[in-house]
Order: C-alpha cells, then structure tokens, then sequence
C-alpha cells in the first residue's frame, strides 16, 4: 500500500519548484547510516515503497529501516487528447518534495558494509542522484 495522507486541507495542490538547499532533515538522526539526495525533485509514493521494500530484504530482521520523506504533495494530470479548458485533472499520485541535502532512508544494526551495499541498491530505485552518509560524530 503506497503512502499518502490521511486528510490534506486542499485536495489538490499548485506545481510550485524546488529551490535552495534542505535546512531539515539534513543529517542522520535515527539510524547510524543513511541515504542523502543530491539533487532536487519528486519523489512518489510507489518509489519510497519500493526502496522500503528493498531494504527491508536486505535487512531480513538483522537491523532497522526509517523511513524520514513522506509524500504529502498530489500531483495531478490530465488524460491524453483532452481539449483545454475543462479545469485541473485528477489526483494521479503523491509525492514528496526533496530538496539537495535531505535524508531519505536511514538504517541501524548493521555493518557499514552491508548498509553501503543496501543503500546502494535503494538508491537504484530512485529517481534523482544519491549518496552514502554516516551518522556525525556527537560532542
């Protein structure tokens, strides 16, 4: 089952753009390594669910996956051949908004080996360049 909300104020929202860099959700605070974007862009619902479900395989019970974008934008869109004019289209899938810097996935109880190779293979999954991160050392 893809992520979505429960409720939204508005049901459908403006395109808006991607500007700047993440200022929240920029560094590893669950896990002890994570995935971090690179670059801007959407991220949909069925993505997320597809990297959870990769890594929840690699991890088979071994450690712990968080998740920390969730979709909370719709997107919509009109049908093909459609004349102009007749309003917005229907809600075709969320998505979450990622600015360069956020941290999508996190995991802990593994070895930085094994999580290296697990995020590797998320990040195949999505559509927008990743990298690999470690936890900040804490004072």
């Amino acid at each position: 089952m893809a992520l979505m909300p429960k409720r939204v104020k508005f049901r459908k929202s403006q395109k808006g753009r991607v500007r700047g860099n993440a200022t929240r959700g920029n560094y590893v605070a669950f896990g002890e390594y994570g995935l971090q974007a690179l670059e801007p862009g959407r991220i949909s619902a069925q993505t997320i669910e597809a990297g959870r479900v990769v890594a929840s395989q690699m991890v088979k019970g071994g450690g712990k996956v968080y998740i920390r974008v969730f979709p909370q934008k719709s997107v919509t869109a009109i049908p093909a051949e459609t004349r102009m004019g007749k309003g917005k289209g229907e809600i075709e899938f969320w998505a979450a908004v990622v600015k360069p810097g956020t941290i999508l996935y996190e995991i802990s109880g593994l070895s930085e080996e094994v999580a290296r190779e697990t995020l590797a293979r998320v990040s195949h999954k999505m559509p927008i360049k990743c990298r690999f991160v470690g936890r900040r050392p804490t004072i």
